[in-house]
């Protein structure tokens, strides 16, 4: 099992177009995905559930991985969230 925690950088934070993209991308790796804010822990695999946690910009989440693939799920995911600067 990985875990990372990270704040959000995205400009839109994880909500709408960004949140579908990331169950997009959780959901090409066979792990389990989940996603931790304050406390609550969803399934990053589900859109309503990533809805539900309202993730704004600047916003501290854990993102949990567990399976054969997750070294790169969460290197994926992680870069996702936290987008390289120019």
């Amino acid at each position: 099992m990985k875990e990372k925690s990270m704040t959000i950088e995205l400009i839109s934070g994880l909500q709408a177009r960004p949140a579908a993209q990331f169950v997009q991308k959780a959901n090409q790796f066979d792990s389990d995905v989940f996603i931790e804010k304050e406390g609550r822990r969803v399934n990053a695999k589900s859109i309503m559930g990533l809805m539900s946690l309202a993730i704004a910009t600047g916003e501290e989440i854990n993102i949990i991985v567990d399976g054969r693939d997750e070294e790169a799920a969460i290197k994926e995911l992680t870069d996702f969230v936290t987008p390289a600067r120019a």
